[in-house]
């Protein structure tokens, strides 16, 4: 069957001296949102046409776990979580590796009603906390080992705000870009503590690759990862009409007025764009803050010390660069 050409795909052809483009297939972790509203613009915008690249995007969602499909080949890159999933795919030896990191600070959060609680440190003092299971095990042990919290105060989180709205007293988990926002809509003004705040340095929105991608083939992951960040600045700082269309499209519980508070909150709790990024580029890694994290971890008894080779974990080979800073206004 003839490829029908588009000049985009011409050009993007003579640029990277390919004879056709590169097929790669990224998956996320979640539903199209806005927090990965870089992606879907780059997709939108023909950014990843430019790099030569023909990119499908792979919705995660509640039923969908796209993590075994990385190492499997099934998938090319993958949007995860935060680095304990990256830890643990070293520890069982999981030959995948992080390559960016699209949020410079976990979006984890806890909401509580509008000023029932005077700071981070007095929320150890609620008589409830609603956590799912996977924080349980992860920086729940965090709070209650550094940050005063007890397993008295813990309930399992039922990923709805039901409790949470009857009772002005109740503290629970949220993302910042979801929880919050739909609180307020819900007439229950809150305050919104991001966990990155107060020690939980991990990094999160992170974009994995197969090691062996990355020691083969270098040349297409720096051409996905930049045009990936260019995608992330064009969002951020630019128009992000395409991209939001893209994610309505391939997401309908999504609108535009949502979609632009999402983006409001990511800039304003500075979960992209801050920190280290701020000076050398969206998606940026610092190998010592990885190692930072881990530290942490092990502080909290959720590792043990020793069972993570650090330089397994990531690399800042791909990043760094301040690819696309140009394009803010």
């Amino acid at each position: 069957m003839m490829k029908h050409w588009t000049i985009t795909a011409i050009a993007a052809t003579f640029a990277t001296g390919a004879m056709a483009q590169d097929k790669v297939v990224f998956a996320t972790n979640w539903l199209a949102q806005g927090g990965q509203g870089g992606f879907y613009q780059a997709l939108a915008d023909g950014t990843y046409d430019k790099y030569g690249l023909d990119v499908e995007i792979q919705q995660g969602g509640p039923q969908v776990n796209n993590r075994p499909m990385l190492a499997a080949g099934r998938i090319d890159f993958l949007m995860t979580g935060n680095l304990l999933l990256s830890f643990d795919n070293v520890r069982n030896e999981i030959p995948t590796i992080v390559v960016a990191s699209y949020y410079e600070k976990d979006p984890q959060v806890l909401i509580a009603h509008k000023g029932q609680y005077d700071g981070w440190d007095d929320l150890a003092n609620a008589p409830e906390v609603l956590v799912s299971k996977d924080g349980q095990f992860s920086y729940w042990q965090w709070m209650t080992a550094t940050q005063g919290f007890t397993d008295e105060q813990l309930r399992p989180y039922g990923y709805n705000l039901a409790a949470f709205l009857n009772d002005e007293k109740m503290v629970q988990q949220g993302y910042a870009t979801s929880e919050p926002l739909y609180a307020e809509q819900q007439g229950a003004p809150v305050d919104t503590f991001l966990l990155a705040d107060y020690g939980w340095n991990t990094y999160a929105s992170t974009v994995e690759a197969r090691v062996d991608m990355v020691e083969n083939n270098p040349d297409l992951v720096q051409r996905f990862i930049d045009a990936s960040t260019i995608g992330w600045y064009n969002y951020l700082y630019n128009d992000p009409t395409l991209g939001n269309e893209a994610i309505m499209a391939a997401n309908p519980d999504m609108t535009a007025e949502g979609l632009d508070a999402e983006v409001k909150q990511l800039l304003a709790m500075g979960i992209v764009g801050s920190g280290y990024q701020a000076e050398v580029g969206i998606g940026a890694i610092d190998m010592d803050r990885v190692q930072s994290f881990y530290d942490t971890v092990v502080a909290a008894g959720i590792l043990d010390e020793g069972s993570v080779d650090i330089s397994k974990v990531a690399t800042d080979q791909f990043v760094n660069q301040k690819v696309g800073m140009d394009l803010m206004k």
